[in-house]
């Protein structure tokens, strides 16, 4: 399968990211992801033991999904994600730390950033894609400067606040994709709330 985040955001440009999700109930969630379309998971570190969700979430669907963690602070932290299956890294900032130790474990890294100066950075380290966070503190006008300046191809996936209702004006601007938590899961929601959930941001996009 060709490790590229490109190639999955290819196939659905939304990352679902389920934070809250609780180890026993990871699969169920995953599958009524993958059952909607979604190509890519995301299990933030700040979730109920989550190296143990991703390591099964990885285990039955990494075949054909991505599977990674999202607030990742730390270097030992991108080492226990690999070592557990997972094959992507989000970080909540432009981290270079945590975007090194990506790469040298073959991950792939989706950094947040907010500014050039970080953009370029992350760039430099190897970055796959971009993270714009928050983006409730930004704007697509952000997000066309922001493409104005970066180097051809990069792609930028505004994080927090997007919804079925907005996705369109971001994606007019140039958004490869998008990380959506509360609009695919939020605790205490079921696999079949989540397949709907996913299924309803899909269809607008």
């Amino acid at each position: 399968m060709d490790l590229t985040l490109r190639s999955f955001l290819d196939r659905c440009p939304l990352v679902a990211i389920l934070r809250g999700v609780r180890t026993a109930e990871a699969l169920d969630i995953a599958a009524a992801l993958d059952d909607a379309g979604i190509a890519i998971v995301e299990v933030p570190l700040n979730s109920p033991d989550p190296v143990e969700s991703i390591g099964r979430i990885a285990a039955r669907f990494g075949g054909h999904m991505l599977v990674g963690a999202g607030t990742v602070m730390t270097a030992r932290q991108v080492a226990e994600i690999a070592d557990a299956g997972g094959r992507l890294i989000v970080t909540p900032h432009a981290a270079a730390e945590v975007v090194a130790a990506a790469k040298a474990r073959g991950l792939l890294a989706c950094p947040g950033m907010f500014t050039p100066t970080e953009a370029f950075a992350m760039l430099a380290l190897g970055a796959d894609a971009l993270k714009l966070f928050p983006a409730e503190a930004a704007s697509p006008a952000v997000l066309k400067s922001l493409r104005a300046v970066l180097p051809v191809g990069t792609d930028i996936l505004p994080v927090g606040g997007i919804d079925a209702a907005n996705m369109a004006a971001w994606r007019a601007a140039g958004a490869a994709g998008f990380g959506i938590g509360s609009s695919t899961y939020k605790p205490g929601d079921d696999a079949a709330t989540v397949n709907a959930k996913a299924r309803t941001l899909i269809a607008a996009l």
